[in-house]
């Protein structure tokens, strides 16, 4: 029994925010009372049943909830076994992000906050941010990469139709990880009536850890789904995408003491891991401080973040969030990467084959299916995490238009 309890606190955060080596909260000091207070309250606020029916209504009526867990039957002609894709390209806005933002805005509320602050790479997290802003009546601004803006307008037109106010990020590589510096920044001049809605499992604790609970309904419903489908709950092999990691944390969530259950990680290889222009943490990274919390990110000898490059704005980050870290460190994820012409070739077979157009940074799961060696009877569940009319400029490049 005790070996069966320690198994399961070793995927879990521990009491001081740590997964194993990762995690914590190094904040400044104008924002300990804000963390402390979030991770003294969270808890209690999303177990509290007025909380869980709120959550769970909006989910169901407003993000269009369950979404569904679709059979690729042609996927799975090409690449063998059982491939399902689960549809979080479905979600009210257009992707996974919405669950999170949803949990978090409910409780700022609880917490009295009035504005809400937030970053935002391929934009999906700023229109869901937008959105729930929208949905609560609360001031919303947006901090976004100079870069990101423009390669992403339509998500920046629905952020501003929205009423958000987008601001750029104009430093670095003005991408995600700059978004992310500004908008802590934002946090550390207005704490007493802002709350950052972070996107992704980073930060300082308790955010890896409320983000990853808000988007654990994502396993939970695969495995209810799969039950329906198979006569089993759990798959052989979940495989997710991952930047900071938000979506590949809910679709494990619920497998991650399922050690007969392969969890998949891919990240952006860029223009190739050891070509310099890459989001490849894992493979380029060692332990390090990134926003907040202790993972593993890729820097220089000196400690200096090194610049991410990806096709993706929303994998475009040097870090990965501590959960993933741990999973990383553990052996008990494996961690994959796609180059940018990989991914965009997947994003077009799926296309082609399911009549599906997926997000750039979905099409990176999509884009190592072919080195899985799936058996013909194993079952393996794609975390489809986004859908790709935000990335169509891409698409129409490729295409010559």
């Amino acid at each position: 029994m005790n070996d069966i309890k320690q198994q399961i606190r070793d995927f879990e955060v521990d009491e001081r925010g740590y997964y194993g080596n990762f995690g914590g909260a190094f904040v400044p000091e104008m924002l300990y009372p804000n963390v402390t207070e979030l991770r003294e309250r969270y808890l209690q606020l999303i177990a509290e049943p007025s909380f869980e029916a709120e959550f769970r209504d909006l989910l169901k009526n407003y993000v269009g909830r369950p979404t569904p867990l679709y059979h690729a039957k042609r996927l799975s002609e090409k690449y063998g076994g059982r491939i399902y894709l689960k549809r979080e390209d479905l979600c009210h806005t257009g992707a996974h992000k919405v669950n999170n933002t949803i949990g978090q805005i409910l409780l700022a509320q609880r917490l009295g906050k009035k504005k809400i602050v937030a970053e935002t790479g391929a934009g999906q997290h700023g229109v869901a941010t937008a959105t729930v802003c929208a949905l609560m009546n609360l001031e919303c601004i947006v901090y976004m990469g100079e870069v990101d803006i423009e390669r992403q307008a339509p998500n920046v037109a629905r952020m501003r139709m929205l009423g958000a106010e987008v601001r750029a990020a104009t430093c670095g590589s003005k991408t995600l990880k700059d978004a992310t510096n500004e908008a802590m920044r934002h946090w550390i001049s207005n704490p007493d009536d802002t709350h950052y809605i972070i996107g992704s499992v980073v930060g300082p604790h308790p955010y890896p850890d409320m983000v990853a609970r808000f988007q654990s309904v994502i396993s939970e419903e695969i495995k209810m789904q799969l039950l329906e489908h198979e006569g089993r709950e759990n798959p052989d092999c979940v495989v997710a995408c991952v930047g900071g990691g938000s979506n590949a944390a809910g679709a494990f969530y619920h497998y991650l003491h399922s050690p007969s259950v392969k969890l998949v990680a891919v990240e952006a290889a860029g223009l190739g891991v050891d070509s310099g222009h890459s989001a490849a943490t894992t493979a380029l990274g060692k332990p390090g401080v990134l926003h907040g919390s202790r993972t593993i990110l890729m820097q220089t000898e000196d400690g200096q973040v090194v610049e991410p490059y990806s096709i993706s704005a929303g994998l475009d980050y040097p870090g990965i969030g501590p959960i993933h870290a741990h999973l990383f460190e553990t052996g008990r994820g494996t961690f994959l990467s796609a180059t940018d012409e990989e991914v965009v070739d997947a994003a077009f077979e799926l296309t082609r084959l399911e009549g599906i157009i997926p997000a750039l940074e979905s099409s990176h799961a999509l884009a190592v299916l072919g080195r899985l060696a799936i058996g013909p009877d194993e079952v393996v569940v794609v975390n489809l995490s986004g859908r790709g009319d935000k990335d169509m400029s891409t698409y129409m490049k490729k295409m010559g238009l």
